[in-house]
């Protein structure tokens, strides 16, 4: 029987992006979710997006799996980024894009840029 750690470990580690929300990328059901959905949508990256509250085993197993005890979770390349706060600031620092060049993951460099410019 697969435990949901094992789910966890195989989604991030077979997708190159994904993000652990509430809600779904189309519809996120909490404002730090559709925060980093909405950035990941805006860069037009191809990510998996993983709703927490449809299982409570994956809701609690991705705290576990993680030791981070807040939901949104990004992960790259099968790599914890972290959570809200953290990726807001890498997208306006542009360590957001340095991370995504390192790792060959497409995004849109000029809707990066034009986040930075939005909020600076």
């Amino acid at each position: 029987m697969t435990t949901a750690i094992d789910q966890i470990r195989d989604t991030v580690t077979t997708n190159d992006v994904v993000l652990y929300m509430k809600g779904t990328k189309t519809m996120p059901q909490c404002g730090f979710s559709s925060r980093i959905a909405g950035v990941l949508n805006f860069m037009g990256v191809d990510y998996v997006d993983v709703n927490v509250l449809a299982d409570a085993e994956i809701r609690q197993g991705i705290k576990d799996f993680s030791d981070w005890p807040t939901i949104p979770q990004l992960y790259v390349k099968g790599e914890f980024v972290g959570g809200c706060d953290i990726v807001t600031e890498m997208t306006l620092s542009g360590e957001l894009d340095q991370l995504f060049d390192a790792k060959g993951v497409v995004y849109n460099k000029d809707a990066a840029d034009q986040i930075r410019a939005a909020n600076s």
